[in-house]
């Protein structure tokens, strides 16, 4: 048999190419639309970063602004938290004081009751006669340059009022109608003031002036007694001196009355000299000013204690009674607080 002649085989042929040719094309049609879709996709990405960003933003915001209300509420709360503690420290002292204002008058009506019943039992052992005398002596007394053994007849009126705890707790109802009673015994004056122990004017607006006498003035100076609380050391020494310094003028005939119940200065004697140097002579040898005082009892010595124990009370009397003595006027002191 005869052989077939063999026949070469191309390996590049026109197939192949075109295949190869498809293949590429395939290749850069993909690369083409990766190109063409990859920057919308970049700038896709770009937005929605944007807003995450912005919305982050946004809440990083409100966040601060919540922490601001939060941290002036917290302030707020803190200050609040501090008035309230000043507050109950406040309310504690009251408490304090109010329980040793309970405590002293609790005391005080004690001892009140201890003289109630000496003063019965004296007066049950009595002689007829002495009681006559007691009557005689209750009687009111005529109307005279004299009321009650004090001189009446100065033209112009000082009040010194003890403005203190003690005097305003346990002594004002009667220290008001010992004030009326003076005034009663003054049916005309052509002036009068009124201050506390301290100095201080009743009325600001006629300190270092006279108040003129009318029936109206005189109510207003009782009606505003009757409230008036200003700021007392329980000394009747600066109300004095205030009173002679500012209205000690000329030949004024002037009488001071000096209201109170305690003196808590360091020296009598040194008050004495202080008020002797202001209040000087005149011609005739008398002093320019008259002083007077009433001793209101506000203070007791305790049951089976000394009669007269060394008290500001009695301090106030003695130096009372010795300014009064040297100064041309008279010492009163009460035995009662009862109006």
């Amino acid at each position: 048999m005869r052989r077939r002649p063999r026949r070469d085989i191309e390996v590049f042929s026109l197939s192949f190419l075109d295949c190869i040719c498809c293949g590429f094309g395939a290749i850069i049609l993909l690369l083409t639309l990766v190109k063409m879709g990859e920057p919308r996709a970049i700038e896709q990405a770009r937005e929605d970063l944007n807003k995450r960003i912005a919305r982050l933003q946004e809440e990083l915001y409100e966040i601060r602004g919540e922490t601001d209300i939060l941290s002036r509420e917290l302030v707020g709360k803190r200050e609040q938290l501090s008035r309230d503690t000043v507050a109950v420290a406040r309310l504690q002292g009251d408490l304090e004081k109010m329980r040793g204002q309970f405590k002293a008058s609790k005391e005080l009506s004690q001892v009140q009751d201890a003289m109630q019943g000496r003063f019965l039992a004296a007066q049950q052992q009595l002689t007829e006669e002495m009681k006559r005398l007691k009557e005689e002596s209750e009687r009111p007394p005529p109307v005279t340059g004299l009321v009650g053994g004090i001189p009446v007849d100065s033209e112009y009126v000082i009040f010194v009022i003890d403005t203190s705890g003690s005097m305003q707790r346990y002594a004002w109802p009667l220290l008001l109608r010992k004030m009326s009673e003076i005034l009663d015994a003054y049916p005309k004056v052509k002036g009068m003031q009124v201050m506390n122990d301290e100095g201080v004017y009743m009325f600001s607006s006629y300190a270092g002036k006279w108040i003129r006498d009318t029936a109206g003035r005189r109510q207003a100076v009782l009606q505003r007694l009757a409230s008036w609380n200003a700021y007392s050391n329980s000394s009747p020494v600066e109300g004095i001196e205030a009173a002679i310094k500012q209205h000690a003028r000329g030949n004024l005939k002037i009488s001071i009355y000096v209201l109170g119940d305690e003196f808590t200065g360091s020296s009598v004697e040194g008050v004495l000299r202080a008020v002797d140097y202001m209040n000087s002579r005149d011609s005739s040898g008398a002093k320019h000013v008259r002083i007077h005082a009433i001793g209101f009892p506000t203070l007791f010595s305790q049951a089976g204690q000394s009669e007269f124990p060394e008290t500001t009370t009695v301090r106030f009397a003695m130096l009372m009674r010795a300014i009064c003595e040297r100064n041309g006027g008279a010492f009163v002191g009460l035995n009662s607080l009862e109006p």
